[in-house]
């Protein structure tokens, strides 16, 4: 192991977590009035109304791949039964699926986020560094998705990706892993640290704010009526008179 290897697969990915745990506590404990999406939804609400879901419903989607394909280790797929050439075909075809959704909604939202002067007026400096890292992480990670795992010959990360990381949280990350992994894979797992060290300080915060209380907090009733004048002197349509004539 390199100096340069010990610090870019080792010290920095803690040096990150380290920044990602202590920042949200420090946000938290002063900044909580700035703990908030900044929703620009009153500033712009079509493109909103549908690049949001296709968004954040893609990532979700994309999450979840991750921990299933770099979580889980490969032994635990070969026990229950699950060839590789299953699991890579299934990974391949959903992860297509969440990226498509992704690339879409991040289109939509980037377009009126630069575009439109009263949204692009609303985003600090800070919103735009995690906006560039957020569409690195996501290009470098459609194009192995669709280029390599899809259409190409393929490329099985569980067995060097997901070592390293898995080695991480054990205290023992196996760089020669990650070193010899493809560029594209590399270049991936640095912009997601880089995320992570900036995420407490910008708008991302507010994914850890689920609003929980939904779920048993009474309903509201809407009632309807029918349009009619009020009865009170002086709202109902007639023109402004003097003080002291009778109405």
């Amino acid at each position: 192991m390199s100096a340069w290897e010990l610090w870019w697969w080792v010290i920095l990915p803690y040096l990150a977590l380290a920044v990602f745990v202590v920042g949200h506590v420090w946000r938290w404990r002063y900044d909580q009035f700035g703990w908030t999406s900044r929703s620009t939804q009153l500033q712009e609400r079509v493109l909103l109304k549908w690049g949001s879901p296709l968004f954040h419903y893609g990532t979700f989607a994309a999450i979840a791949g991750h921990v299933i394909g770099i979580l889980i280790p490969e032994s635990f797929t070969d026990a229950i039964g699950i060839p590789d050439t299953a699991y890579r075909w299934f990974s391949s075809i959903a992860g297509t699926i969440a990226a498509l959704g992704v690339i879409i909604g991040v289109a939509m939202l980037a377009y009126r986020r630069t575009l439109i002067p009263r949204v692009r007026a609303t985003t600090s400096p800070v919103d735009w560094v995690a906006l560039i890292l957020l569409a690195i992480v996501i290009v470098l990670g459609i194009i192995p998705t669709m280029g390599v795992n899809l259409l190409g010959s393929g490329y099985d990360y569980r067995m060097s990706v997901a070592l390293w990381f898995r080695g991480l949280f054990a205290g023992n990350p196996d760089v020669a892993a990650i070193a010899h992994a493809p560029l594209i894979y590399q270049v991936h797992a640095t912009a997601a640290w880089a995320i992570l060290g900036i995420w407490p300080f910008t708008r991302l915060v507010h994914v850890w704010s689920y609003p929980l209380w939904y779920l048993w907090r009474p309903f509201i009733l809407y009632r309807g009526r029918v349009p009619a004048h009020p009865a009170e002197p002086g709202t109902s349509g007639r023109r402004w008179r003097r003080i002291g004539v009778p109405y």
